[in-house]
């Protein structure tokens, strides 16, 4: 992580930045709340990424499709998502 945001590489091999709206732990794994969008619009999506440390001790981040571990994020995110008026993806 480097000043509130991270850069992932994209299928096509671009890079794209995201940032960091905020950062929790469940079960003891890291999870990030981020969007690619740093404007303040009335919509924006975000993304949950969990973090990963790969044999080299560098963070890789990989999205999160489990249902109950959304669910459970999801409540721990809700006031936050409310207050910014983000919808997740």
């Amino acid at each position: 992580m480097n000043n509130g945001s991270i850069t992932l590489t994209d299928d096509d091999g671009a890079e794209v930045d995201f940032y960091i709206l905020e950062e929790t732990e469940l079960g003891g794994e890291t999870y990030l709340l981020v969007t690619d969008d740093d404007s303040d619009g009335e919509e924006a999506e975000a993304l949950i990424l969990r973090e990963i440390t790969d044999e080299d001790g560098m963070a890789v981040y990989e999205t999160v499709e489990d249902e109950s571990i959304l669910s459970a994020l999801s409540g721990v995110f809700e006031e936050l998502l409310d207050e910014i008026n983000i919808e997740l993806e």
